[in-house]
């Protein structure tokens, strides 16, 4: 029997400024409309696609809110998962990446650099979330609940990385954590996951505050913006339940350019502290299938 898969096929935009803005004015829509948990939805996605680009986990979370773990239908089918009949297709954008050829003066300077590799542009291409599919038990990410296991010393050691000092201090009460720029003071006696959030928001004040940003920020904005990276690196390893983000209204106030900047902050910051604390893959488990799975 053939499989029928049919796609989402709405109003498509095809460019990522034009994807980054349809998504902005919807949300804002919904926003108008009081329904705030709209901006959780697109929190939540930046904490399970962290490798997406901003315009695609806005559309992900604008057509599929509970989407977990998604992928092609051919990757799928080479992890052992079928998706199911009828099941419509999550619409992105996809890179077309095209090859250059340089003049035969330049390219005979440097043999090994003949042809380039350039964006062409963008085509439209369809994932499937998990739900969408049937088949073999996928090997389990890793993954923490409740615990922030041995986040904490990754996060330390890329501060370290960074030349960013962090320290201990009960001077600091009755904050949890302050930023000093280039330097993380911590409060101590929280628990672990508490320590944790404390940490990831510091570092958010250090890598999104600490350097220009196209427009000026109001304080509420900057403690909204990393209290959001928090959110979305806690969600990422199960720490953040779903009340956590009521406040984060905050980062709308009226303006749909503000909005689409602070977003876009949230979600590169909160993918450069996902990517330091990417754990060593787990025997048995090849790169290529966490790829695979995550792509």
């Amino acid at each position: 029997m053939n499989t029928t898969i049919t796609t989402i096929d709405s109003k498509k935009p095809h460019t990522k400024q034009e994807l980054v803005a349809t998504n902005i004015k919807l949300l804002i829509e919904q926003l108008e409309a009081g329904h705030s948990e709209a901006l959780t939805n697109y929190l939540t996605a930046m904490s399970r696609f962290h490798q997406y680009s901003f315009g695609n986990v806005l559309e992900i979370a604008r057509q599929m809110p509970s989407a977990k773990r998604v992928a092609g239908f051919w990757t799928w089918k080479n992890l052992g998962r079928s998706v199911k009949a009828g099941q419509k297709g999550i619409r992105i954008l996809a890179p077309v990446v095209g090859v250059r050829r340089k003049k035969d003066a330049e390219a005979n300077k440097d043999i090994t650099k003949q042809n380039e590799r350039v964006l062409l542009g963008f085509r439209n291409a369809y994932v499937f979330d998990i739900s969408q599919t049937d088949g073999v038990e996928l090997p389990a990410l890793n993954e923490v609940t409740g615990d922030p296991g041995e986040n904490i010393e990754r996060l330390a050691e890329f501060l370290n990385s960074k030349g960013i000092q962090l320290v201990y201090s009960e001077k600091i009460a009755p904050a949890l954590g302050m930023s000093y720029g280039g330097r993380i003071a911590i409060l101590p006696g929280q628990s672990k996951a508490e320590t944790f959030a404390t940490l990831v928001h510091e570092t958010a004040h250090e890598l999104l505050h600490r350097s220009e940003r196209r427009t000026a920020t109001t304080k509420t904005a900057r403690e909204t913006e990393a209290e959001a990276v928090a959110f979305v690196v806690g969600k990422a390893v199960g720490l953040v339940n779903e009340e956590a983000s009521a406040s984060y209204i905050q980062l709308y106030k009226g303006n749909a350019s503000l909005l689409a900047e602070s977003l876009e902050v949230i979600q590169q910051t909160a993918s450069v502290i996902l990517a330091a604390l990417e754990p060593p893959i787990a025997e048995g488990v090849t790169s290529e299938e966490l790829e695979a799975v995550a792509a």
